[in-house]
């Protein structure tokens, strides 16, 4: 990103079709932005994204789309797709140890 800018997770809304998670960004000198980042339900109901994950997921996108544009992008609201969501939780998934290690 250029410069600072200050991302702040203000809260979330219940729509029908989906959660949608409310992100302020600041930059010095100049007033805050809003932002907004969409999961489906549906993701939420078939056990792809946990309640408690999707704040990270959404803030995670808004960084990427900040960086991308220069902390300057022209929209301002954003939808998660199944390929973002799908790329988080394998990233995120548990670490088993392989059978073949052994302790030392």
């Amino acid at each position: 990103m250029n410069g600072e800018a200050i991302v702040q997770y203000v809260g979330f809304v219940c729509r029908s079709q989906v959660r949608e998670y409310t992100f302020s960004v600041r930059e010095v000198s100049q007033q805050p932005r809003e932002f907004t980042v969409t999961i489906p339900n549906d993701a939420f109901v078939s056990h792809r994204v946990r309640f408690q994950d999707a704040p990270d997921i959404c803030s995670l996108k808004l960084h990427r789309e900040l960086a991308a544009n220069g902390n300057n992008p022209e929209l301002n609201h954003y939808k998660m797709t199944d390929a973002e969501l799908e790329e988080y939780r394998t990233a995120h998934a548990p670490r088993h140890p392989s059978r073949n290690s052994r302790p030392s």
